[in-house]
Order: C-alpha cells, then sequence, then structure tokens
C-alpha cells in the first residue's frame, strides 16, 4: 500500500512545491512507484514537472467534483518519471463546489483507495491555506511534511497548521501524522538561521529532517525548464539534498515497517 504524504504550510514562499516537486522525483529516482496530486490551482507542481496545465485535459478537479477514477485523470511526467494527477485553474472552482456535495472532505481519499496498490507514495502538493483543497489533502494522508523556511516569521501561523491536523485526527483521519520537518532555503552564516533551527529541533525532536535544503540557484531555476532539479542538474547543492531527503525518508519509512 502506499504511504500517502501531505506537504503542507499556510505559511507562502518556504518552499512547499519545490519541495514536493523534488521529494517526488528523487523517490521515483530512487526506483519507487510515485503519483503526485497537486491539489494548487496555480499548477506549480504540474508546470515543475513538464506538463503544460493550459493544455491539461483531465485534472484533479475531475476527480474531486465528478468522481473521476485517478486512473484515468493521471498523466505521466516524462520529465520526473512518475505520474501526475495535474492542476490548473479550474480547480479554484471545487473548492466552491464540493461544498455542496456529500462526503465532500474525503474525495481525495475515496479516489486514492482504488490505486493504492499501485504506488509506493503518494506524494500531495497542498495551497498555501487552509481551505477545501488543503482539507482534502491532509484526510486522505498517512502523513504530513512541514516545509520550514528558517526566517524570522519561520513559525507564523504553525501552531494553526498544528492545531488544524490535530483536529483532522481526532474527527476524521486517525492515521494523520506529522512525517517530518524540513528545513528550506537554509543558510548557515546567518546566525537567525541557526537559532530557528534550533527552536525547530526543540520542539519537533527527531520528526526533524537531518537533511537541510540549502539555498541553490540551479534549484530555483529548474521549474522554469519544466524538470525537477534531478533533471535539470544533479549534481547541483539542491538536487543533491533532495536526493538525501528520500533516502532519510525511505531509512524512517523501513523503520516503522519493521517496528
Amino acid at each position: 500500500m502506499a504511504r500517502i504524504i501531505a506537504i503542507s504550510n499556510q505559511k507562502g514562499g518556504v518552499g512547499k512545491t519545490t519541495t514536493t516537486i523534488n521529494l517526488a522525483a528523487s523517490l521515483a529516482a530512487s526506483q519507487q512507484r510515485v503519483l503526485l496530486v497537486d491539489l494548487d490551482p496555480q499548477g506549480n507542481a504540474t508546470m515543475g514537472c513538464g506538463i503544460d496545465k493550459a493544455e491539461v485535459e483531465h485534472s484533479v478537479y475531475d476527480v474531486l467534483v465528478d468522481k473521476m477514477p485517478i486512473s484515468q485523470a493521471k498523466r505521466f511526467s516524462e520529465a520526473a518519471e512518475m505520474d501526475i494527477l495535474a492542476s490548473n485553474a479550474d480547480v479554484t472552482a471545487a473548492e466552491v463546489e464540493l461544498l455542496s456535495v456529500d462526503d465532500k472532505e474525503k474525495r481525495l481519499y475515496n479516489a486514492l483507495m482504488a490505486v493504492n496498490n499501485d504506488y509506493d507514495f503518494v506524494i500531495i502538493d497542498c495551497p498555501p491555506s487552509l481551505n477545501m483543497l488543503t482539507l482534502n489533502g491532509l484526510v486522505a494522508a498517512d502523513g504530513v511534511i512541514i516545509p520550514m523556511q528558517c526566517e524570522y516569521y519561520a513559525l507564523e501561523g504553525l501552531s494553526a497548521l498544528l492545531q488544524t491536523i490535530e483536529q483532522i485526527r481526532d474527527v476524521i483521519n486517525p492515521r494523520l501524522a506529522i512525517e517530518g520537518v524540513i528545513r528550506t532555503m537554509y543558510d548557515p552564516r546567518m546566525s537567525l538561521t541557526t537559532d530557528v533551527s534550533a527552536q525547530l529541533t526543540e520542539h519537533f525532536g527527531s520528526l526533524v529532517y537531518r537533511t537541510v535544503i540549502p539555498r541553490n540557484v540551479r534549484l530555483a531555476e529548474a521549474p522554469s525548464y519544466g524538470l525537477p532539479a534531478l533533471k535539470y542538474d544533479r549534481l547541483s547543492k539542491g538536487a543533491v539534498a533532495y536526493m538525501a531527503m528520500a533516502r532519510e525518508l525511505l531509512r524512517r519509512r523501513e523503520k516503522q515497517q519493521a517496528a
């Protein structure tokens, strides 16, 4: 069965979509069967995997609103070597339309259960807000990875996200756990970075990945070419860091399964 992981942080600009694309691509490069689900109407994860969102015939909208099977709606990304459930501006309407349907918060979960044995990992890119789309992602997920930038406002909004995760766990999805916290845009030369990093480690302990994602020009350039960093420049610091994160995630997964 697939491990379903939502990448979520309601604070924008923390590397959420970058983490989704590059973690998923690194897992695929590690011989894992991967489905990336783009729940963000901006469609940046879709574009970053080499799929033109303007030309997407079927999107996550069709799955959430019309109950189209994922097997019919997914696309294969040659650039990232994995399946994509794409997103575009149409998905904005899904949030409104879901409000009036049955099981509105479980639409994605129900759809994923039909393909659960086809993948090792499902990685979900959630929008940078706590809306109905994000709720669908968190209800479907087994775990949440929280990208955190080690800057002054890094912890802003984190308490609201943790509270939401706890509420979802209590009410509708008891499986939901914090999979881990990944430090992004990391610059060890800044004292603030090390201060915030220490706060995160103090609060989350072993949930903080040992791997850190550095500020990296090649990592920032890759999406404009519709490529994960691994395919754009596999020797870049960003690509190497996300491969290390994928290996760390796989080791954690092995320990969980052995326990």
